[in-house]
């Protein structure tokens, strides 16, 4: 069964952290989510005074967050003591988890910085597991050329194209996330299988797309139907897009800025507890 368009959503002009100036196209209120997908914003400028402030400490509970760096490079540092740098081409995957408190700043004082930052909500059962964060290299990231020019990259999850298997270092969990990148030659058409009541979005960031006749276009995120398979056309001048899909969660989401629970309560408890210092702080042994 194809997934064909279900709603087209136009990313909205916004900025977050000391101003860093960036597309919202899920997460702008909380009715443009689609479970278990919270955030995607896209950032691309070549104005150091649009990204140079970056994001300085800010806490985070309860979901996931994957920065992938289409160009530039940025520095990722926490309360854990880690610090990472984010290179072309890479993605750093955080789990907050319980807490964790961090800061993700431009490590260029000119040129083009462009990504993405998406947020996955967390199941109840692990909204309060340790916090832990990877970094994966562009090189890590398998990739598929296909016949007609185009090329698919994996950041997560794995899927089988062409009669090729793509595994990306990042898989599984409970929501089992599938990533692409995916760039088309211009009037290149793609069939990418999706797994059956996964919901799924794409978002294109390069030229527009066809979707079962229906167009997207640039700085668009278009959610899909349900079905096993998505087929993508791309306009006269190409395309670039994202592709995601997951597992639903199903269960009530309770927000307030960076802390993402099921219940007001939890809200409550996670900004006492970032006030009062124990938003990272092992839980008591009893």
């Amino acid at each position: 069964m194809e997934r064909t368009l279900l709603n087209t959503i136009r990313a909205l002009d916004t900025s977050d952290g000391a101003g860093v100036r960036l597309k919202r196209a899920l997460g702008y209120n909380p009715m443009v989510r689609l479970d278990p997908f919270l955030m995607l914003d896209a950032f691309s400028s070549e104005n150091p005074d649009d990204y140079i402030a970056g994001f300085p400490p800010h806490p985070h509970r309860g979901f996931e967050t994957v920065t992938y760096l289409v160009e530039g490079h940025m520095r990722h540092r926490d309360h854990l003591g880690n610090e990472g740098d984010l290179t072309q081409g890479g993605v750093q995957w955080m789990t907050a988890g319980r807490g964790i408190i961090h800061e993700e700043m431009p490590q260029q004082k000119d040129g083009l910085l462009r990504g993405f930052q998406l947020w996955i909500n967390l199941p109840a059962a692990e909204k309060m597991t340790a916090a832990g964060y990877r970094d994966v290299a562009d090189t890590e990231m398998p990739r598929l050329d296909l016949a007609s020019g185009g090329q698919i990259k994996a950041i997560a999850g794995e899927v089988t194209v062409a009669g090729e298997l793509l595994t990306a270092p990042m898989k599984g969990g409970s929501t089992d996330p599938l990533y692409l990148d995916v760039k088309l030659r211009p009037g290149e058409a793609l069939t990418v299988p999706v797994t059956q009541g996964y919901n799924s979005f794409v978002y294109v960031f390069e030229g527009l797309i066809t979707v079962a006749g229906e167009t997207v276009q640039q700085d668009h995120l278009a959610t899909l139907t349900d079905g096993d398979h998505l087929t993508v056309e791309a306009g006269r001048e190409g395309a670039r897009l994202l592709l995601l899909a997951g597992r639903p969660l199903g269960e009530p989401i309770a927000q307030y800025g960076p802390f993402v629970m099921n219940t007001q309560e939890e809200i409550n408890q996670a900004l006492s507890d970032y006030r009062n210092g124990t938003l990272t702080a092992e839980p008591s042994q009893l």
